[in-house]
């Protein structure tokens, strides 16, 4: 692998640098990835796990009991946007930090992204290049009998014994509803933005098996995640209310996106499919058209 892609994917981004944390990730966590990831899991609470409670695929409580969550406690993505603020808040509320026993009240309420961004976090302070990838999967146990390819985020870190980039999915790790190792997702189970997106256009993948968070399916959807995508391989991992500045993703848009304006995000997506190799084009983009990279979003 050419040493400027590993130097860069060990570059902390303003959302994966852990702070006053550094040396703590590097020296106190175990150095296997599958006890980091673990560590990083038993710490959080995806959002609709709290919602659904004591069912579903905590059922046997393996997230913790739900009850002692404090009823007012919500999404606590928007509060906790990068790593530093989310290792802070976890040695606030229990100075211990990463442990499996974390008391369900002291958990972060965070999603996928927060949960890759924290774990390239780790990954980088051990001098391990990492990144975080946007798109869909639809593998979890409670979606599977839906048909539905939800958007989702995990990590991929370079092995050098292996010489590739290992997939891993660690906020879907305890959650899985198909047999396959977490830490190593095989190819194709993840759903690629860069890859759906050009399917969808050839006519050879069905649109509407890609669904949002909020509800949203389509195309449209799979835009999101290949701006997120494209954002995260350049190690800026985007909030979900940012979007880049030419919107192409906002509803009114969309239906209305010109030829040309469809051939670019084709284009991009060409050049997504394989990072390695054209990742002096996927920088030259980064470095040159502002309306793929300033964004829209709060008072931006």
């Amino acid at each position: 692998m050419n040493k400027k892609i590993l130097d860069h994917y060990l570059e902390f981004s303003t959302y994966t640098y852990p702070g006053l944390y550094q040396a703590s990730l590097e020296n106190e966590l175990p150095n296997d990835i599958r006890e980091i990831g673990l560590l990083v899991r038993k710490s959080l609470i995806h959002r609709t796990t709290l919602a659904a409670g004591n069912t579903s695929t905590n059922k046997d409580l393996r997230f913790g009991d739900m009850n002692q969550v404090p009823w007012w406690r919500q999404s606590e993505d928007d509060i906790f946007p990068t790593a530093a603020a989310m290792l802070a808040e976890l040695y606030h509320r229990n100075q211990r930090g990463f442990v499996l026993d974390r008391n369900p009240a002291d958990k972060l309420i965070l999603t996928c992204r927060a949960t890759a961004v924290l774990m390239a976090s780790i990954l980088k302070s051990k001098g391990i290049p990492a990144r975080c990838r946007a798109g869909h999967a639809a593998y979890f146990a409670e979606d599977i009998s839906e048909g539905l390819s939800w958007d989702h985020w995990l990590n991929q870190y370079w092995s050098e014994q292996e010489n590739r980039w290992i997939t891993i999915d660690v906020d879907g790790s305890l959650s899985l509803g198909q047999e396959f190792d977490p830490y190593d997702v095989p190819e194709g189970k993840f759903d690629f933005p860069a890859d759906a997106w050009l399917k969808i256009r050839a006519g050879q993948e069905k649109a509407e098996r890609f669904a949002n968070g909020d509800g949203t399916k389509g195309t449209v959807v799979v835009l999101w995640s290949l701006f997120y995508d494209f954002h995260s391989l350049m190690n800026n991992e985007i909030i979900y209310s940012h979007n880049p500045k030419a919107d192409y993703g906002s509803p009114a848009k969309f239906e209305k996106l010109t030829k040309e304006e469809l051939e670019r995000i084709d284009s991009l997506a060409k050049r997504i499919q394989e990072p390695e190799e054209n990742f002096d084009e996927l920088k030259k983009i980064w470095e040159n058209e502002k309306d793929l990279r300033l964004l829209t979003g709060g008072l931006l």
